[in-house]
């Protein structure tokens, strides 16, 4: 017999999946309550997790003792009081006649990030993905040819090229260029496709799990 937690857990899922005969109270109640509870959840997640070890441990130590022991012997720096003095700022956001000062931290944070992730992106993706594709046309193993790979290798490096001159505009896609442009219009397609399709592979995973909840944990119709 399923217990009062699994019963709230399944009369909460089968409110969300009301919406797809229609939009109706159920539906708003479990939404209005996962957000609620996610908010909240969140919250806590921050302070603890964020709040107090990355900030409060870092300009008080002493202050974390009983919460934050392994923190509490450190010296203090100081410096991050500058990023308090930045957290106070946005949060003038939520008074009108003084909200636009919330702008000068907020430019100072979206631009401090921008410079930062530039660097690690420019690494991890655009150096990274021109490294991965350096690779040979022809590929021997142990003296012979190795028919399956260098074919692969070809294509990968083809619809890498056809890609990029599609987004080549300082000549006309006409002839051979504007061959190698259709085909790495397919390409693109093709990508945007499989990503896709992984996007709904994964919301269908999702969906399997609710269904076993309900199925095998509420009902005990299957088994696990």
């Amino acid at each position: 017999m399923a217990d009062i937690w699994t019963w709230i857990g399944a009369l909460l899922t089968l409110s969300i999946l009301s919406f797809l005969y229609k939009d109706n109270v159920f539906y708003k109640f479990a939404e209005h309550l996962f957000v609620g509870v996610s908010a909240a959840y969140w919250m806590v997640i921050g302070i603890w997790g964020t709040l107090f070890p990355n900030l409060i441990a870092k300009i008080y130590p002493e202050g974390v003792r009983f919460v934050l022991p392994s923190l509490a012997d450190r010296e203090p720096e100081y410096h991050y009081l500058i990023a308090a003095v930045l957290g106070v700022i946005l949060l003038l956001r939520l008074f009108p006649k003084i909200g636009w000062v919330s702008r000068w931290a907020l430019a100072f944070i979206v631009g401090t990030t921008a410079g930062l992730n530039l660097v690690r992106y420019l690494r991890s993706d655009f150096i990274g993905q021109v490294q991965n594709s350096m690779i040979p046309l022809v590929v021997f193993e142990k003296g012979s040819l190795n028919l399956l790979e260098s074919l692969s290798n070809t294509i990968l490096i083809g619809g890498l090229l056809c890609g990029l001159v599609y987004f080549f505009f300082s000549k006309e896609h006409k002839g051979a260029i504007g061959t190698a442009s259709r085909i790495g219009i397919w390409v693109l397609m093709m990508t945007f496709g499989a990503g896709f399709g992984y996007t709904v592979m994964a919301r269908i995973s999702l969906l399997v799990g609710r269904f076993q909840y309900l199925f095998a944990d509420w009902l005990g119709i299957i088994g696990r």
